[in-house]
């Protein structure tokens, strides 16, 4: 069992936020085999504060939904203080920090993983979060900015004196992206030197994967990311491989596909049809993933309508 302050997640697996992908269709879709614990989308402080209409959509939520944590982005004190005010009305149980992004947007404004260069403004900016959220808080990190900077462990270090109550740590640089090998040294040494929970990152694609981030590191818990695109059924399998050390059979084509028509139908309902198709378009290919149906994944990307798609997806469980 994983504990991050009052809220408690078992098996110790996390849905980590995926930018444009993490909303509460997707969200539900990987809870209803088994995720517990899931993260909203990045949500930017700066957007969030200005009322931003996409910005707020992406707070929605349901009943079934949780627990469910929120993952803020910023550098400016005051707009992270703000920030906070506007989700004090509302109700998650999680806060996480990202000090993690590698995009280029972001580290150029100073946000995500470029707080990682700069260790004292990180530590005062969880100082505040820490002080001024009613709700337990996490931060995401990485191992450094670069092979030269490996100084997840100073991070860590200050994250905790801070007061956060966990620490989702991805076992890359900044700039590996996520490219390259995972650094379970950099991760098991935070691990070993610091009370509070450690939650591992990097290349969690399967249920061994992720056993060995469990094996190779000590970590509290995994967070999931990529692995779940067009997977969901991964939660199924890696609390199964936990438990047993025994893997089970991959899905057949029937689960695929009316796995793909609920999540269709949610995004269609959540979004409106033509965003729903549209936004939905990259899982038919996620999917269809190791299936021989190249022709069906291109006509899925000029798919318009929620029948066009539909019809993919039969044809899919047809081939």
């Amino acid at each position: 069992m994983l504990l991050i302050g009052n809220v408690k997640t078992d098996p110790p697996l996390v849905l980590a936020p995926l930018s444009g992908i993490s909303d509460l269709p997707f969200r539900l879709i990987n809870r209803s085999f088994g995720c517990k614990l899931a993260f909203t989308e990045m949500i930017s402080a700066n957007s969030l504060i200005r009322g931003s209409k996409r910005t707020l959509r992406m707070l929605s939520t349901s009943a079934e939904d949780r627990p469910l944590g929120i993952q803020l982005l910023g550098n400016e004190p005051e707009t992270l203080k703000k920030a906070l005010g506007i989700l004090a009305g509302h109700s998650f149980d999680l806060i996480d920090f990202n000090a993690a992004c590698p995009a280029a947007k972001i580290v150029s404004r100073g946000e995500g993983a470029m707080l990682l260069r700069e260790p004292a403004k990180f530590h005062a900016i969880l100082k505040l979060i820490a002080a001024n959220s009613s709700i337990p808080v996490t931060v995401k990190i990485r191992s450094g900015w670069d092979t030269e900077s490996v100084n997840a462990l100073e991070i860590a270090l200050r994250a905790e004196d801070a007061g956060v109550s966990g620490i989702f740590i991805h076992g890359r640089t900044r700039m590996q992206g996520y490219g390259g090998t995972v650094d379970y040294d950099s991760i098991r040494t935070v691990k070993e030197s610091i009370k509070i929970p450690v939650i591992a990152s990097g290349d969690a694609l399967s249920p061994v994967l992720v056993r060995k981030l469990f094996d190779e590191t000590g970590c509290d818990g995994v967070a999931l990311a990529r692995g779940t695109l067009g997977n969901p059924w991964i939660w199924t399998e890696t609390t199964h491989y936990l438990e047993s050390g025994t893997q089970l059979p991959r899905p057949n084509e029937y689960l695929i596909t009316e796995t793909m028509k609920k999540h269709l139908i949610m995004n269609a309902a959540f979004h409106g049809e033509e965003k729903g198709v549209m936004l939905f378009r990259k899982f038919f290919v996620w999917y269809a993933r190791g299936l021989a149906v190249k022709e069906l994944k291109g006509r899925a990307f000029s798919a318009v309508t929620f029948n066009e798609m539909l019809r993919l997806i039969d044809e899919l469980a047809a081939s």
